[in-house]
């Protein structure tokens, strides 16, 4: 039997042997996650099924669970294995992260925040941990909000970097607007947590807003 008259799902697995995962579509690769299709669709028609569904595969994995899970063809088991696939990742992003100067990485850092907060529905205010060599040492989600805005509380702040006996930090938030503009808001309590900051001589670096397709930067603003 010719190579071409495999099984998609046959023909997407010695292709990523012979020339690596980088060499499959999307939906490729996709369809050698899912190993299986469902009823009249194959693994691979089901990935593209799926993938023109959602319009990405980062927006497919960043997807809401529970719709996921009720998605025809995927059901708890894959469902659930996508969500373990992109924390994953994340969590490799943030181990590469750490072992960098944030100073220097700042492509890294905002590649890592796009990934974990860009998809959430409600506003999450977060903070990077550094240590003398600006290096990550934690990153805390520290307030939820709903979709308007969080509660940020700079004591709380305060506590959590003399618990991590940070140097220095990096605040985040998301805008789940998609839209990565500062508010007035947010100007006002980065200078309340500057302030707080100052008086446990910790440096602020940055204030970074995420977007779907941006993140920025107080500092680059000159906000701070």
């Amino acid at each position: 039997m010719s190579f071409s008259s495999w099984p998609p799902l046959e023909r997407s697995r010695e292709k990523l042997l012979a020339t690596g995962a980088r060499a499959l579509s999307d939906a490729e690769l996709l369809a050698v996650f899912l190993r299986t299709g469902m009823q009249g669709k194959t693994a691979l028609e089901l990935a593209r099924d799926l993938l023109v569904t959602y319009g990405s595969l980062s927006d497919l994995v960043s997807a809401n669970l529970k719709d996921l899970c009720a998605q025809p063809g995927l059901g708890v088991a894959k469902a659930t294995s996508l969500a373990a696939m992109k924390e994953f990742s994340q969590r490799q992003l943030l181990e590469r992260l750490k072992a960098r100067d944030i100073l220097t990485s700042s492509a890294a850092t905002r590649d890592y925040l796009r990934a974990r907060f860009k998809s959430c529905e409600s506003e999450v205010f977060s903070c990077l941990f550094l240590n003398n060599q600006h290096h990550v040492m934690e990153l805390e989600e520290l307030f939820h909000g709903t979709i308007d805005g969080a509660a940020v509380y700079p004591r709380e702040v305060v506590k959590r970097c003399l618990y991590h006996n940070a140097a220095a930090v990096i605040f985040a938030h998301n805008h789940p607007s998609g839209i990565a503009e500062p508010s007035q808001a947010g100007i006002a309590i980065t200078r309340k947590l500057k302030s707080a900051m100052q008086t446990i001589e910790v440096r602020v670096l940055d204030h970074l807003v995420i977007g779907v397709d941006e993140v920025v930067s107080f500092a680059e603003r000159g906000l701070l």
